[in-house]
């Protein structure tokens, strides 16, 4: 259920960027615990997706004897997190000029738009998790 966790975590992150835009200066401990909770929240999707989808498509049967094409499979999808994190930067940069404010709500639109691209999945592990539990009661 990777996709399912990889959707509680971004749920779990956009109201702690939330917090962290907004109380993050109250006081450097309070800084600290919100940084490390919503990088987290943040990174571990991606950590999850990186590592598990990998995986998955190296058990797939139209990978499974190829070596090449399962490389370039699992190098497309680092190389997608490579392209995020050089451009994100180069937005925040952008966006910091109207206030750190619209950075923190851009980095929101775009964990609500991880999490809209993630539920079609989630929808089909929970499908497929209700099935096997189906199966095996009958």
């Amino acid at each position: 259920m990777p996709a399912t966790t990889c959707l509680v975590l971004l749920v779990c992150a956009a109201p702690l960027l939330f917090m962290y835009a907004h109380l993050g200066g109250i006081s450097i401990v309070v800084n600290i615990v919100l940084l490390l909770l919503a990088g987290f929240m943040v990174n571990g999707p991606y950590a999850l997706i990186t590592t598990f989808v990998s995986a998955e498509l190296g058990q797939h049967q139209s990978l499974s004897h190829n070596a090449k094409a399962l490389a370039t499979v699992t190098a497309i999808i680092d190389g997608t997190g490579s392209v995020g994190a050089a451009v994100g930067p180069f937005l925040a940069g952008l966006v910091s000029q109207k206030g750190w404010e619209n950075v923190f709500n851009m980095l929101i639109c775009a964990d609500i738009l991880a999490m809209l691209i993630v539920s079609r999945q989630v929808v089909k592990e929970l499908l497929r998790l209700r099935r096997g539990r189906r199966i095996r009661i009958e």
